[in-house]
């Protein structure tokens, strides 16, 4: 079953489920808000449009800012106190900021689109970023045409990244060191037409790929098999949870948006933020 939780939203993004929470941006009207038993919060405004969301080991919350190409923390003891600057990334991203993931550490991934090429045109591919705990700023990867949605393997030994604009559209592995540094890098499927933005992974190891422009939701296994197609119109960004007490769950979230244009969002306000209870088994 499809429920709306919240709507009226610019362009929901950054879809993230903690500790019974769903966390996530509204890009097009600068704010981070969370979502907790149909209660909706304000946590911050950022300026340079909030993006990529993610978790410092101590709880903060980091804030991707695209337009300013930096990185936000956002502290949840204070919601509404601010945002502080954690990193500086416009020395590796040759565009603005996209998605984000973090690890166990608060270390952080961050995308960024490449160059300023709208869908149609060859976009220059981009490096993803790492930033440390600490806030220092690294290459983990470069020659990525869009990187956009990501998800960590369960022992955090895996990452895959979504390349919305590589021709065709794919995600793609990396395997994760200790000190963090990416290597051996392979394609775990190419998708035929569908454009995958955010990504999610469930506790068996799918992936959950918002594909927006077919209008629905994709099951990958772990293998690279399309295992299931779940219709929702126009996915951006997507989380699996559910569960009050942690991190986990079997219910899938899906960030929406009738359209991607940022003046027509802003005026149209068609982002929601739907639930789908069950999907994981």
């Amino acid at each position: 079953m499809q429920t709306v939780i919240v709507d009226g939203l610019a362009f929901p993004e950054g879809v993230r489920w903690r500790n019974g929470a769903l966390y996530f941006s509204d890009m097009h009207s600068h704010q981070v808000l969370r979502w907790e038993d149909g209660r909706l919060e304000v946590l911050a405004h950022i300026p340079g449009k909030p993006s990529g969301l993610g978790f410092t080991a101590d709880g903060a919350l980091l804030v991707a800012s695209q337009h300013d190409r930096s990185v936000y923390r956002v502290d949840l003891a204070a919601p509404g106190s601010g945002a502080e600057l954690h990193a500086d990334l416009s020395g590796v991203a040759s565009w603005h900021l996209n998605d984000m993931i973090t690890d166990a550490e608060g270390n952080a991934y961050v995308g960024n689109f490449g160059s300023g090429a709208p869908p149609g045109e060859p976009i220059a591919p981009a490096a993803l970023a790492r930033v440390g705990a600490d806030g220092a700023v690294t290459v983990a990867a470069d020659e990525l045409f869009f990187p956009n949605g990501m998800a960590f393997s369960a022992d955090g030994r895996t990452l895959t990244v979504a390349e919305t604009r590589s021709e065709p559209g794919r995600l793609t592995q990396f395997d994760v060191a200790e000190d963090g540094s990416l290597s051996n890098r392979r394609v775990l499927v190419e998708f035929a037409s569908e454009w995958p933005d955010g990504i999610a992974i469930d506790r068996n190891g799918d992936f959950w790929v918002a594909s927006p422009f077919s209008d629905e939701v994709l099951r990958v296994t772990a293998d690279g098999e399309i295992a299931e197609r779940v219709a929702v119109t126009a996915p951006y960004a997507v989380a699996i949870g559910g569960d009050p007490d942690g991190d986990g769950g079997s219910d899938l979230f899906v960030a929406s948006a009738e359209t991607w244009l940022p003046e027509e969002a802003a005026v149209r306000r068609s982002g929601r933020i739907v639930r789908i209870d069950g999907v994981v088994s």
